[in-house]
């Protein structure tokens, strides 16, 4: 005699069978990626939803079994069912999990195949009927041999299944294969009526009262399964956006509790697990930024626009971006503010260095304009004394030019500098450039002087160079006695510093009847930009300039 089975159970066994099934594939891929406690929780959950679906996908197919007598199960082989389905998936998956390769499959398969086999005949074991139950053993190796392929075949397409169609093929597949088992397992099945039936109550629980636990256990542990799995697409989903440097955060409402990313957290220099709330958030920025970040969140809360600030943090500097929006249930009730967070302290910084640079960018043509104003100031006071002093428009042309070429070298060593400074000993033998070494006697310390000084200082050197070339020391020629002693010194207030220029060995000189350009010229600069004097001494024949300056001081006005 063979079981009458009842086609509504049987669809719905079909269903339970291909959910688990989905369920299982879908968990088995979190517990890859994770490792320690983690790994094993993903592993139980997915053993729950592999065993525990086709546990409750047996049952359910039971209650269309109609031996023709009362049916009802005993509860402890039922509860071992139960457990040794779950186990059999648990140490199935645990194999499959600990690398790749076809064999660690196939024993992963064979181990969950028997486990399934070992739920299905112990759970007929713990039917209490009227009838006694026989097997033909052809048909149980069938069932077997479906199971472990199935199970096999669940394994592989875990190891492979990563879009979602093929996944659902996968399970359509294995739920058929689960079940095509079970029906087999029952079709193996003879009953045959006991004598003592007629009298004999059977003992155990119901069918209705397993069906009931049946469902509720289904229905426990598949969407528990489901909602594992949406966690941990979730956490999968916040992994990636912390990879790319973007820290994840949410404010639930309307208790405002704050949820932070691991990125977020390092963000705010948090240790793992410690506590921060909102408040705490507050805490962090500075007291100016209080005000902003009311206002924004404010906003948000209201759905007046999305939330978007940058703080800089009290503690570290560091300057974050946060951006977030209101989420909403489908009633339209506000769910929590959820959104990203960033360091934005290099693009900050970079700005500040392109409003640093725009800054010194507009002194600098600023001062380039002031120079060459002054240079063209300079040129054309050289111009006018010049052609009152010379005699031809040729003198004049001589006479300018050498003065221009003089200001021109001493730019050329400036722009060497930067046209920041220039220190003395070059000027002075940038101007003596012409003559032997032996024309110059140079001694003195480290002096340098700012870019406008230094353009005095080369004018006036220029000056006492023409005078000594014209008329005194450096007139005389080569191999000739004739020389310049060039030296200076510093007071002890580390200020003042006098320079003097001593020819020897030229043409006796005497003071001059009037006042020449050169005179001038460095009467003039030696006071407006050197803020110094100047003195002349011709005794002895000889002329002895005696130059007092303090370099860096500002220009008279």
């Amino acid at each position: 005699m063979h079981p009458h089975l009842v086609s509504p159970f049987g669809g719905l066994s079909v269903l339970v069978a291909v959910f688990a099934a989905w369920t299982a594939l879908d968990l088995f891929q979190q517990v890859r990626g994770r490792q320690g406690a983690a790994r094993l929780i993903w592993l139980a959950t997915a053993a729950m939803a592999m065993g525990g679906g086709v546990w409750s996908m047996h049952f359910i197919a039971m209650l269309g079994f109609n031996p023709g007598g009362p049916v009802h199960y005993d509860l402890t082989l039922t509860a071992a069912s139960f457990l040794l389905a779950i186990a059999g998936s648990c140490l199935a998956f645990l194999i499959a999990s600990q690398g790749r390769g076809t064999g660690r499959l196939i024993l992963a398969g064979v181990i969950m195949g028997g486990g399934i086999c070992a739920m299905h005949y112990l759970g007929m074991a713990a039917l209490r009927t009227t009838v006694a139950l026989t097997y033909a053993p052809a048909l149980v190796a069938l069932s077997a041999v479906i199971a472990l392929s199935a199970s096999i075949i669940a394994l592989f397409a875990a190891e492979r299944a990563r879009a979602p169609l093929w996944r659902l093929a996968a399970a359509v597949v294995l739920g058929l294969a689960v079940v095509g088992m079970h029906y087999f397992a029952m079709a193996a099945l003879t009953l045959t009526p006991l004598q003592t039936a007629a009298t004999t109550h059977p003992p155990g629980a119901p069918p209705l009262m397993l069906a009931i636990g049946v469902a509720a256990v289904t229905v426990v542990i598949l969407f528990l399964a489901l909602a594992a799995s949406m966690i941990g697409q979730r956490d999968k989903l916040i992994s990636i956006i912390d990879a790319g440097g973007v820290g994840y955060w949410e404010l639930s409402l309307p208790g405002q509790t704050l949820w932070l990313s691991g990125r977020a957290r390092k963000y705010l220099d948090l240790a793992h697990g410690e506590a921060f709330g909102a408040r705490d958030f507050v805490r962090k920025l500075k007291p100016e930024d209080l005000p902003r970040r009311a206002a924004t969140l404010a906003r948000a809360l209201n759905g007046d626009g999305e939330y978007n600030a940058e703080y800089q943090m009290r503690d570290s500097g560091r300057w974050l971006l946060l951006r977030g929006r209101l989420l909403r249930s489908r009633s339209g009730r506000p769910l929590k503010l959820a959104g990203v967070i960033t360091d934005v302290t290099d693009r900050r910084q970079a700005f500040a260095a392109l409003a640093t640079s725009e800054h010194r960018q507009r002194l600098l043509i600023n001062e380039l304009n002031h120079r060459v104003k002054n240079t063209l100031a300079t040129i054309q006071s050289i111009a006018a004394l010049t052609a009152r002093r010379s005699s031809s428009v040729e003198d004049f042309m001589r006479l300018f030019e050498a003065r221009l070429i003089a200001l021109s070298d001493t730019h050329n060593l400036l722009t060497a500098n930067g046209w920041e400074r220039a220190r003395l000993r070059d000027l002075i033998l940038l101007e003596f450039r012409p003559y032997a070494e032996d024309r110059l006697r140079m001694q003195g310390p480290e002096v340098t002087l700012e870019a406008e000084q230094a353009l005095s200082m080369g004018l006036i050197l220029h000056e006492l160079v023409t005078n000594a070339a014209k008329y005194g020391a450096l007139s005389c020629p080569e191999g000739a006695p004739g020389w310049v002693d060039v030296a200076w010194s510093e007071a002890d207030d580390g200020g003042l510093i006098t320079l003097d220029w001593i020819e020897h060995g030229g043409p006796s000189v005497a003071p001059p009847t009037r006042s020449g350009f050169g005179s001038r010229l460095i009467d003039v600069s030696i006071r407006n930009t050197l803020a110094g004097s100047a003195s002349m001494d011709y005794a002895e024949g000889r002329l002895h300039c005696r130059l007092r300056f303090r370099p860096g001081a500002a220009p008279k006005t």
